[in-house]
């Protein structure tokens, strides 16, 4: 993580150490957790990618109701609990020893786990003005992905020595990694409660808002970028080059090293929708130049460092997207939010994360694995055909909320800097 990506001292510098706290656990948990589930508890591949599936989806309903929770009961108190509750959720995998505890465990941290980021982006917009509010969320993402990088050092150690305590080690890590979170979140000011110009608390309106429901559907297809270099390049290599195997940890890699440094540059070109939705439709135009490139690949029968050389362009270009449409999606999310309902909002449209989880894999290894080139081109032109639609989706939203991007009290009541 850079020194730019630092946040100023005071309530974002808090924010940001909890973040990494708790994404150093992450990064173990996501780098040893599919061995740990498999060869130390038992379950087949299967039925854990069912277990994870099931999980999700149901984690993706969590979102609105403890946002809206967030909302009506204070931001801080409501993150810091869905903390201490992730990291008991974490916990209760050391003692999981069948498929049924399995997947009771993972539907209580998956959902904990979306209601943490709803709540996380409540505090965000309780807590710092408008105009600021899409550099943090950079910032934070920076944050996000060096906690990651270190995280994974650590699951590389625990898979090297493969034993179980190693890997009970890595959980433990973890679920005090989200505890340390929740105990930062505290030294925060408090959020007060939203409540709407009559002074009423809010309700749960977001499920009703036809327009802002359309704008998460496009950010959701947008999103299915994410099992691309987690899951499905390695798998890619792994069927059509496997003499190229380790590439697909090197392009994990070189996502997570890009938005570490750039993040933030490429945060500060969006100040409002217009030009949020400028970088979203880019955005859509670079995923689909990345997927022709990856069509290319798959195509030719090329010697092994050009098919190198063309799928390490292709994660670049896939840096470049996700670098446009994290920083447009995080502006859209918030100005069209009404600033009393903050966390329902952002847990409706992180519900886009959960769904590209559960199904994504499935989706994108049939697509991608089974047609081969046509499958490649047709993603590709759903990622532009998502990003050009954002705007139109945008305008309407807006239209219909006039008055969407007012500042809350509770950050009229703060300076300026925190």
């Amino acid at each position: 993580m850079s020194i730019r990506s630092v946040p100023p001292a005071g309530a974002r510098r808090t924010l940001a150490a909890a973040q990494l706290i708790s994404s150093i656990g992450d990064g173990a948990y996501f780098t040893c957790s599919a061995l740990y589930f498999t060869h130390v508890v038992g379950l087949s591949p299967a039925r854990l990618g069912l277990g994870l599936a099931v999980a999700w989806a149901i984690g993706s309903l969590a979102g609105v109701p403890l946002g809206h929770l967030a909302d009506r009961r204070g931001a801080r108190g409501t993150a810091v609990l869905l903390a201490l509750a992730t990291g008991a959720a974490v916990a209760s995998f050391l003692v999981v020893h069948s498929f049924a505890a399995f997947l009771l465990a993972a539907s209580v941290y998956a959902t904990t786990q979306s209601g943490l980021t709803a709540a996380r982006q409540a505090l965000v917009g309780g807590l710092v003005p408008r105009e600021e509010r899409t550099e943090l969320l950079a910032r934070l993402q920076s944050t996000l992905n060096a906690g990651l990088a270190l995280g994974a050092a650590l699951g590389g150690v625990v898979l090297t020595v493969g034993t179980r305590t190693a890997f009970l080690a890595a959980f433990l890590v973890t679920a005090l990694g989200f505890l340390g979170a929740g105990l930062t979140l505290l030294r925060l000011p408090a959020v007060a409660p939203g409540r709407d110009r009559t002074g009423a608390a809010p309700r749960l309106e977001v499920l009703s808002d036809r327009p802002f429901a359309v704008v998460t559907l496009l950010n959701t297809v947008l999103l299915l970028r994410m099992p691309l270099l987690s899951l499905v390049i390695p798998l890619w290599i792994a069927e059509r080059a496997p003499g190229l195997g380790w590439l697909g940890s090197g392009l994990f890699v070189l996502n997570t090293v890009g938005v570490m440094l750039f993040q933030v540059r490429v945060a500060r070109r969006v100040t409002g929708l217009r030009t949020a939705s400028r970088a979203v439709r880019e955005a859509g135009v670079v995923l689909l130049v990345s997927c022709v490139v990856f069509a290319v690949a798959a195509a030719a029968g090329l010697p092994p460092w050009a098919l190198g050389g063309l799928l390490v362009a292709a994660a670049a270009l896939q840096v470049a997207g996700e670098l446009r449409q994290s920083a447009g999606s995080w502006q859209i999310a918030f100005d069209l939010a009404p600033a009393h309902q903050t966390g329902q909002y952002q847990g409706f449209f992180g519900s886009g994360v959960a769904v590209a989880r559960t199904v994504g894999p499935l989706l994108l290894t049939t697509l991608l694995l089974s047609w081969g080139t046509p499958g490649w081109l047709l993603l590709g032109a759903l990622f532009a055909a998502a990003g050009w639609a954002m705007g139109p989706a945008v305008r309407w939203a807006e239209r219909r909320r006039p008055g969407a991007v007012a500042a809350p009290p509770a950050a009229r009541a703060l300076p300026a800097r925190i």
